[in-house]
């Protein structure tokens, strides 16, 4: 069973409750007030002079919300979930800083991952082998270097970001668009139980609150509020995970992405964010090096046990066919190799060496200058 909560916690909670009372506007009355206690004990002339419309200074006057939150709290604390409010010390410093911060999260597991230095990997639902290789390796990478990875939980990239965490024995920390015990989708289930094992799941949708549309938008802020940036591995043309990368922009986030097969739907979204200004990654350092200076100087050094095996090849050739493999390994990135060179390092078929390089070249992985020359891109 969860401890105990604040006496507050009842009326922070109670504020989410009175119909038509926005964030912004609920954290100005608070900061006029005092408290959100003391926005309840408020007269109704004070409350109408603080700006708010009339009926929603007399649903406040008139305790609007109080019974749903002991009610809610009584039901949260039998289902071992804990209410972190805004005026608490353990809320997320990053996440105060956003301009529409949640009032109260739900949180299931160790509070205290939503404090350390996170980075946020999001993507399509639907993701390609490539796609999904790609983000297992870079959210392993970054857990082991100390970073908690954030995500949403959903099918496809997000969910392979939580387990890539978890197999790194990392920390991870899931942002629902449902009520903590609402868990989407379903098969999920034992994937939030780890990941509230190892870190969190969290939420600021009321329990029972089932995961409309309308929801995964909302809880995109919260993603990228609580991490330093956001990377984008695959997404498509109008990808919830572009909203978080914008998101992320508004909130002075750093925002990366993994290039992708140009033929390819799900590389629209960040081959755009590449195109736009977005840090390119091909590999962990890629995210590290964009980072504060002070907290790159926590972060642990890479395990000396992986890194010849992991840690220095960019992420691309996790991916590779063997043909791929070799002859993106026979190419130079700071000369031009001609189609013959080529032929001759390697030990395969002149067609099988242009149809590695076409797939290379596709992949942005090699670029070909003129008279069957090609160079390699990184």
């Amino acid at each position: 069973m969860a401890d105990m909560p604040d006496e507050d916690t009842q009326f922070w909670l109670a504020l989410t409750r009175v119909d038509g009372l926005g964030l912004r506007t609920a954290h100005k009355l608070i900061e006029q007030f005092g408290s959100p206690q003391a926005v309840y004990m408020a007269s109704l002339t004070a409350l109408e002079g603080a700006g708010l419309a009339a009926r929603i200074a007399q649903a406040i006057f008139a305790q609007a919300g109080l019974k749903e939150a002991e009610k809610e709290l009584k039901t949260a604390m039998a289902s071992g979930c804990r209410l972190l409010t805004f005026a608490e010390e353990g809320y997320p410093a990053l996440l105060r800083q956003i301009a529409d911060p949640p009032l109260v999260l739900y949180v299931r597991g160790d509070a205290r991952a939503l404090t350390e230095h996170s980075v946020a990997v999001v993507g399509t639902r639907r993701p390609t082998a490539y796609g999904t290789s790609v983000t297992l390796r870079l959210a392993a990478d970054l857990a082991q270097r100390g970073l908690v990875i954030t995500s949403g939980m959903a099918r496809g990239i997000d969910s392979a970001s939580h387990r890539g965490a978890l197999e790194a024995n990392g920390k991870t920390v899931a942002v629902l668009g449902s009520g903590l015990d609402v868990i989407y989708p379903r098969e999920n289930q034992k994937l939030a139980d780890r990941i509230a094992a190892r870190g969190a799941v969290i939420s600021e949708f009321p329990l029972g609150t089932s995961p409309a549309p309308e929801n995964f938008p909302i809880r995109n802020r919260i993603i990228s509020g609580l991490a330093l940036g956001v990377v984008v591995v695959e997404a498509a043309e109008y990808s919830g995970s572009l909203i978080t990368a914008r998101l992320a922009l508004e909130q002075d986030r750093e925002v990366f992405a993994v290039p992708g097969n140009i033929t390819a739907a799900q590389s629209f979204g960040p081959n755009h964010l590449i195109k736009q200004g977005a840090k390119l990654v091909d590999h962990w350092m890629d995210v590290v090096e964009e980072l504060p200076a002070a907290v790159r100087s926590q972060l642990l050094p890479p395990p000396e046990a992986s890194e010849g095996e992991r840690g220095a090849a960019p992420l691309f050739e996790a991916s590779l066919t063997p043909d791929q493999k070799a002859v993106f390994e026979a190419l130079r990135a700071d000369e031009s190799l001609f189609v013959d060179s080529i032929l001759s390092n390697v030990e395969l078929s002149y067609p099988r060496v242009l149809q590695a390089l076409l797939e290379l070249e596709m992949s942005g992985l090699i670029r070909q200058l003129p008279g069957k020359n090609f160079i390699r891109k990184l």
